[in-house]
Order: C-alpha cells, then sequence, then structure tokens
C-alpha cells in the first residue's frame, strides 16, 4: 500500500514533477495526479499501482508500511542507503541527471 502524501513524499524526494513520474512508470500524467490527490490510501488498478512502485522502488525510493521498523514509526518515504539518485535509471535505460532532468 502506498498513500497519497508518501506519494508526493517520494517525488519531492527525487525531485521529480509528475510528468517525469509518469514517464518512469508508464502511467498518464492524469493518473499520477488523481493517484496524488486521494485522501489516504491511494486506490485504482492494482496493474496501475504496481507500475507506480517499481518506478519509484528503481529511484531508490523505500516505502515504509505500517509497523515497519522505523525509528520515527508510522508511514513514510525515505531514500535507500546508499542510493544515488543521479544515477537512477531512464526509462530508456539511460542515465538521468541530478534533478530528475535531461541535460
Amino acid at each position: 500500500m502506498i498513500t497519497a502524501p508518501q506519494l508526493r513524499a517520494a517525488r519531492s524526494l527525487l525531485g521529480i514533477d509528475q510528468r517525469r513520474l509518469a514517464e518512469l512508470s508508464g502511467l498518464s500524467v492524469p493518473t499520477i495526479q488523481r493517484m496524488e490527490a486521494s485522501g489516504s490510501i491511494i486506490r485504482g488498478n492494482v496493474d496501475s499501482l504496481m507500475k507506480l512502485i517499481a518506478a519509484l522502488e528503481i529511484s531508490g525510493i523505500e516505502l515504509i508500511g505500517e509497523g515497519a521498523a522505523s525509528p520515527g514509526g508510522g508511514r513514510g518515504v525515505r531514500l535507500k542507503s546508499g542510493f544515488d539518485s543521479a544515477k537512477a535509471p531512464e526509462p530508456d535505460g539511460g542515465q538521468v541527471e541530478s534533478g530528475g532532468s535531461q541535460p
């Protein structure tokens, strides 16, 4: 499960906009917008949720579920230890520059 606040926080940590997240996940911008506008837990097509979570994980995001080990407790999102977001893969297999944008 992922919540709308987790999704917005994850995108912010990566320094990417909704358009870029849509590209990375293979989803449409309106789908990303609907997910981020959700009240709490994002509900939707299982395939879309799996694509979204996979894109975030590949980009270096670790989703923290309720009750998972975290010094702060509760839900959250954090970058994986030792992950360099400047080396996150492009959808075509290339590399992204810092901030998630092309040079």
